[in-house]
């Protein structure tokens, strides 16, 4: 399959749209196969027993216990955002369950960090699991898969819940004002912690400390590894943050952009609509190939304006595409704009499926606006206009960008320590534009320089591949794997598997 390095490409303009910068450092890649390595295996299997856990600066211990667990299948509930359960996990090694749960100060917080511990083929790596939307953790049947694979491993809920995921169902206090204490343990502070607690837990399960630790999350995931890396990075040796909700302080706001666009205009277009423009990209740009995917989107000229009077079919009626239905795509694309012009954030790419954050508004970003701005979870976003979207912009990035967001290009630190960042970001992304990640790894390169930084940090940018998954192109297949070479090894990555 073809590979296609990014080489002196404008993509995306750097967020001042002063310039239009260079991607050679990213890597615009198609997934192969690979394969995943090891250091070993221990051969006794450790009583699991109550660890001596020491609370993290700023945090008590509220309780601690461990837990035998067979292993064997194991079957999990549904996963966020999907109808059905997942499909069982089999083979899972017999493991030590090991819960401990923090708070801090007098806010009555509840954060879980939880640590599975196999019994046997322990390979003496340690593994942290991000978390989607509004949980700030991985339980589910990662963890299985992971002790599976010789790990250590640990999530945390943060004290963020209970939530859907989709709502941030924490973020007020009975009395209705913004629960800080929370907010922080879901930005940052839950994830440290983790790394502190479920290292310390490993150490003292198996009488010897973790030779290598890595972090693993997607989206909300992603957006936790890129905040460890920047503000504690000495917590990982090994960071994978796969389409990142880079700078959460401006997505969370710019996600409702398609339905601003579409109450200005006063039109708003159906699933059928926005995929027979997407579907209409996809053909004008796709590649020799011919397989159905827009390999580099962001030199796609296809104009929305060409298809302008065709008909699509959508549930049994006719609907005739118009100049109105084209504008309102051409500026989602456009990505959110202020009234006069200005750029404000990113759009999503063309080849991504519009109607997942055009139909209705993302509930993640009406939570955020509903809940941490407003301070009103019933707060009706339907009716959003330009002006509101760039009031709530202002107010989100002045009030919280200092707390959740994680795009300080200053990684100086984490490249002293020796780390590895790696990420992949699907071109297909649905929910969290691209451009976000592009910016953010210009602003690296402008920092260290090319070279230097492609030494300790590479992106990924996957043709097709949608949100944390595949589309209509496979995601690569095992991004840990290639870190764990990465780190382990020195074998920098080329390609992702």
């Amino acid at each position: 399959m073809k590979k296609i390095l990014v080489a002196a490409v404008p993509l995306v303009a750097a967020l001042t749209f002063a310039v239009q910068p260079a991607y050679a450092g990213i890597h615009h890649d198609r997934p192969s196969t690979g394969t995943t390595t090891t250091i070993g295996s221990d051969s006794a299997a450790p009583e699991c027993v109550v660890p001596d856990v020491s609370a993290p600066k700023g945090a008590r211990v509220v309780d601690v216990t461990a837990v035998a667990e067979p292993g064997g299948t194991l079957e999990f509930p549904p996963l966020f955002g999907q109808a059905e359960p997942p499909p069982p996990v089999t083979g899972v090694p017999a493991f030590c369950q090991v819960q401990v749960t923090l708070t801090h100060g007098r806010a009555g917080d509840r954060e879980l960090i939880e640590v599975w511990l196999p019994a046997t083929g322990w390979t003496g790596r340690f593994q942290a699991l991000g978390g989607s939307g509004y949980l700030a953790g991985g339980f589910g049947p990662e963890q299985a898969n992971a002790i599976k694979a010789g790990y250590a491993v640990g999530t945390t809920d943060a004290g963020a819940t209970p939530t859907t995921g989709y709502t941030p169902d924490w973020a007020l206090t009975a009395d209705g004002e913004v629960n800080r204490t929370v907010l922080e343990n879901f930005a940052e502070r839950g994830p440290h912690e983790l790394a502190v607690v479920g290292k310390a837990v490993t150490r003292a399960h198996y009488g010897r400390a973790a030779s290598y630790s890595y972090w693993n999350g997607c989206s909300t995931g992603g957006r936790q590894g890129y905040m460890e890396a920047q503000r504690h990075p000495g917590d990982f040796d090994g960071v994978l943050a796969n389409a990142p909700a880079i700078s959460w302080d401006r997505f969370a706001v710019a996600d409702l952009w398609p339905i601003v666009v579409q109450n200005e205009l006063d039109d708003h277009l159906t699933k059928c609509e926005f995929d027979a423009f997407t579907a209409a990209a996809v053909a004008a740009c796709d590649g020799p190939e011919a397989d159905g995917v827009i390999e580099d989107p962001f030199a796609c000229d296809f104009d929305p304006k060409s298809i302008v009077g065709r008909t699509v079919l959508c549930d049994g009626e006719q609907l005739t595409l118009t100049a109105t239905d084209a504008e309102v795509v051409d500026r989602i694309w456009d990505g959110p704009r202020s009234s006069t012009g200005k750029r404000l954030w990113y759009g999503l790419a063309k080849g991504a499926d519009l109607s997942a954050i055009g139909t209705y508004p993302f509930p993640v970003s009406t939570g955020w606006i509903a809940s941490l701005l407003k301070q009103d979870p019933a707060y009706d976003l339907t009716t959003i206009t330009q002006a509101d979207f760039e009031a709530y912009l202002e107010q989100s990035v002045e009030q919280y960008h200092d707390v959740i967001a994680s795009d300080d290009a200053d990684l100086s630190g984490f490249r002293r320590a020796g780390g590895k960042l790696l990420t992949w970001h699907g071109l297909a992304d649905q929910l969290v534009p691209v451009g976000g990640s592009i910016r953010y790894h210009d602003e690296v390169e402008k920092r260290f320089g090319r070279r230097a930084t492609s030494d300790f940090y590479r992106l990924f940018l996957v043709p097709g591949a949608a949100h944390c998954g595949p589309g209509a192109a496979p995601a690569p297949a095992d991004p840990l794997g290639a870190l764990v070479s990465w780190v382990e090894k020195g074998k920098a990555p080329r390609s992702l598997s």
